[in-house]
């Protein structure tokens, strides 16, 4: 039985400048990711939760709203809460959401959704979303091929449907798995008729970086950066690309959000909370004991066991001052466990092409180009809420 409220007491709101230390959650806000069911009505090929046979696991949450609140009053109450519903597909369980959603109506909301049942949802549940995560491939070929014949279609079409009741953003969260992924793919989806707000795209954590892949790759980069630094009297809303100038026309930023920890949150303040009530730093290291870091129903947590080590090169590397280590989960499989297949086939290709996007944006002089921009532009550009919901770093 683990007792770790023995050691990670509360603190007095008094004497919280003076124990971070003895606090689990890195600074004063906390993404809670709460999973609703492992269960999915789609079954795409890359799903990272098919690792350790996590997806479909767990399909009814097994702790009660009560001891959520119990959760929440011992170990959040101090601190700005946003929640993302996840899964699996979250919206199977709509019971879920729509409970949290009443019994904390003070907290944010987000839903990563792949976008099949969007139409369902109430339409005051969609006005309460600060911001929607639909997932998405790229164009409808790629898109189709790894999630089903007719999904990219039904996806676009379920969200102009909703999208006048959706009062945040909605956002584009790409996998980029397929080399063959276009630009005008990419472009399509944030055009003015798209009902997209931004993308945001992650490389994919699989071995699909051989051959010319990573060169493919980097053409496609090469076109997204220049439209990206093109126009200046508005904003080409690629988050990625907001987030790496963000970081290095202000790269305080890339620290202070994260208390110098890694972006993608996972060190600091992400909790994903399993339908079991166990929770995990990582959502896609769900399957691995280690990780384990407290229990809703047991009403306990500690500080996060994924942080950067020195077996991690981040710090040597040279874009370290605005990516901040990136992908802790692909950092600790391939240095600190020293999986050399995954470093050689994953972690590297994927580092590389960071590198080669911070090289890219360079060649734009984006501290000149951020000089140009108005006001409102330049305010996209360093307060994006859609940073807090997202890695920022691809």
């Amino acid at each position: 039985m683990h007792t770790p409220v023995h050691f990670y007491p509360r603190k007095p709101a008094a004497d919280a400048a003076n124990t971070d230390s003895f606090d689990p959650i890195v600074g004063n806000r906390v993404e809670l990711q709460l999973l609703t069911t492992l269960k999915c009505n789609l079954k795409c090929t890359y799903c990272s939760l098919g690792v350790g046979e996590v997806l479909g696991s767990q399909i009814h949450v097994e702790y009660s709203m009560d001891q959520l609140v119990a959760f929440a009053e011992r170990h959040l109450a101090d601190k700005e809460v946003y929640v993302t519903f996840y899964g699996g597909e979250p919206t199977l369980n709509r019971p879920m959401m729509i409970e949290v959603m009443q019994r904390f109506p003070h907290w944010r909301f987000q839903l990563q959704t792949n976008g099949t049942l969007l139409d369902d949802l109430p339409e005051w549940v969609l006005s309460k979303l600060s911001n929607v995560l639909i997932s998405i491939d790229g164009g409808e070929t790629i898109t189709d091929g790894y999630r089903g014949r007719g999904i990219y279609r039904q996806v676009l079409k379920n969200l102009r449907q909703v999208r006048e009741h959706v009062s945040g953003s909605v956002t584009a969260r790409v996998t980029w798995g397929n080399p063959a992924t276009t630009f005008e793919e990419l472009d399509e989806l944030v055009r003015a008729d798209s009902p997209f707000d931004y993308l945001y795209w992650q490389f994919v954590a699989d071995e699909m970086y051989d051959g010319d892949s990573v060169q493919r790759r980097q053409a496609v980069l090469v076109r997204l950066i220049e439209r990206f630094f093109a126009q200046t009297d508005r904003l080409y809303p690629l988050i990625p690309l907001m987030g790496i100038v963000r970081n290095k026309v202000m790269p305080g930023r890339a620290q202070e959000l994260y208390a110098g920890r890694t972006q993608c949150r996972v060190s600091s303040h992400l909790i994903n909370v399993m339908p079991d009530g166990k929770i995990y730093p990582c959502p896609d290291m769900m399957y691995v004991p280690a990780m384990l870091m407290g229990s809703v129903q047991e009403n306990w947590l500690k500080p996060s066991p994924l942080q950067q080590t020195p077996s991690m090169p981040c710090a040597s590397c040279e874009a370290y001052s605005w990516c901040r280590g990136n992908c802790m989960k692909n950092m600790y499989l391939g240095y600190e466990k020293n999986d050399e297949r995954y470093r050689r086939n994953v972690v590297e290709p994927i580092c590389e092409l960071l590198r080669f996007m911070g090289r890219e944006i360079d060649r734009h002089d984006p501290k000149a180009w951020f000089g140009r921009l108005s006001l409102p532009v330049r305010r996209q550009i360093t307060d994006c809420e859609v940073y807090e919901y997202v890695e920022v770093m691809p």
